[in-house]
């Protein structure tokens, strides 16, 4: 379809030279998994595929926290093509009301479709890749590795945890490990209770190196 064609283009204009765990191919990811969660639960295909891609087109913690951008750019573009303004909205406040982060101020009443973006885009947030995500934005903001005497902060507020810059090892108690249990599709629970375990296989493997035990 010339629409989701122009929305790549768009997307990958956008991130070039974004931090890697956030880029294009953490987009794609979203977007193959979202398509394969639709395929088994349903939904509006048109409205999933482009809240796939343009999730991230202006994450906030790239821009300054500015939790505006991405609405414009979004806006702006889907206008530009002739998008359907309830499609539009649609988009929109899926966009708005995915991340971990807004995850208590969200409505409790959620789309399907919203559903969907949101366990792919978890899924693409736990597991192996994950795993590699987090080391690489962990590098990105220079946070230690691990520290044993820093605990992870549990429980965060909105707030706190946009400020959080704790270890990495941490983030995966600080949100990671909670994700399985908040994916809402029973697809994406499948997918997810795999990647979970892998985790916890990291982490078990992590800590005995780390304390050098055999």
């Amino acid at each position: 379809m010339e629409l989701i064609n122009k929305t790549i283009e768009l997307v990958k204009q956008k991130l070039e030279g974004t931090e890697s765990g956030h880029d294009w191919f953490h987009i794609e990811r979203v977007w193959k998994l979202s398509l394969h969660i639709h395929e088994k639960e349903g939904g509006d295909k048109l409205v999933i595929e482009l809240a796939a891609l343009l999730h991230d087109i202006a994450d906030p913690k790239f821009h300054n926290g500015d939790e505006t951008l991405a609405t414009k750019i979004v806006t702006e573009f889907l206008t530009d093509q002739k998008v359907d303004s309830k499609i539009i909205a649609k988009v929109i406040f899926i966009i708005e009301n995915m991340s971990f982060k807004n995850r208590n101020d969200a409505p409790k009443d959620l789309p399907l479709e919203l559903k969907i973006v949101q366990d792919a885009d978890r899924l693409d947030a736990i597991g192996a890749i994950g795993i590699a995500r987090t080391f690489n934005f962990g590098g990105y903001k220079n946070n230690l590795m691990y520290h044993p005497d820093i605990e992870p902060k549990l429980n965060q507020s909105k707030e706190d945890y946009k400020k959080s810059n704790g270890t990495t090892i941490n983030h995966f108690y600080e949100k990671l490990l909670l994700l399985k249990d908040l994916l809402n599709t029973k697809t994406a629970k499948e997918i997810g209770e795999e990647r979970h375990q892998f985790m916890l296989q990291f982490l078990d493997q992590f800590y005995r190196e780390w304390n050098v035990t055999f």
